[in-house]
């Protein structure tokens, strides 16, 4: 049955953006979420959520494939980034990727960190 399974959060993008592509289309809802869900492999009714959130919020990006990247810190420093990230209400992944990224951006000029 469809919908036994989770999407990933690039496929659920995608997902999302396709909905965008079919609404920038001018396709009436009901026809969209028929056609979404033809081209998807999905239910109507998990189309009609797609179409929805491209509607409240556009296209989404799609995010970068993740990677397990092991490093040992002070445990001080650690500790922060934890604090951090929890006032902050985001996940330690989230503050590590936003330091890195301006951290090898500065390091390297205007260069893309990527």
């Amino acid at each position: 049955m469809p919908g036994d399974r989770r999407s990933g959060a690039a496929e659920y993008a995608s997902h999302v953006n396709a909905a965008a592509a079919l609404l920038d289309a001018g396709a009436p809802a009901a026809e969209a979420a028929r056609a979404l869900a033809g081209q998807l492999g999905c239910s109507e009714r998990q189309a009609r959520r797609y179409l929805a959130r491209a509607a409240e919020s556009g296209r989404v990006a799609v995010p970068d494939d993740g990677t397990v990247f092991t490093v040992r810190l002070p445990v001080r420093l650690a500790a922060a980034v934890r604090e951090h990230a929890r006032t902050s209400g985001r996940t330690i992944s989230s503050v590590a990727v936003q330091a890195l990224e301006e951290f090898l951006h500065r390091a390297h000029g205007d260069r893309p960190a990527r």
